[in-house]
């Protein structure tokens, strides 16, 4: 099975605090035909990845309960084959290269547009 395959049976998780991120991505996703689930906080991904094995997650910055740079560690130990896109509205130089460094595979400025999602969608397929 592919990355493309294992997207489209498996839903993306995305990690954000706040409800309209997470519907203007899953809304976005779902153009390409991808599944997501939506979790607003660090401690909701981790009882969800107990079950579900996801290709791809959307993690924000910050959470109510801490900061997914602090998360991406544990992420990659619990699936190093899922790619994580990093997204923030907190985008600067400094915290794109911790990002970067501690695992993410992408990482997103807020707010982002179809076309930023779906262009790094696309890096990490191929």
């Amino acid at each position: 099975m592919n990355k493309e395959e294992t997207l489209l049976s498996h839903p993306v998780l995305i990690v954000d605090d706040e409800q309209d991120i997470c519907f203007m991505l899953s809304r976005i996703l779902q153009q390409k035909a991808y599944n997501s689930v939506s979790v607003h906080s660090l401690s909701e991904a981790n009882s969800w990845l107990a079950a579900e094995r996801p290709a791809l997650i959307f993690l924000d910055n910050n959470l109510p309960d801490g900061r997914g740079v602090d998360f991406l560690p544990i992420l990659k130990k619990m699936m190093p084959g899922a790619k994580i896109i990093m997204i923030t509205a907190y985008d600067s130089p400094t915290d794109r290269k911790l990002a970067l460094e501690k695992g993410a595979d992408e990482f997103i400025g807020k707010p982002f547009t179809r076309q930023t999602i779906y262009a790094a969608v696309d890096r990490l397929l191929n």
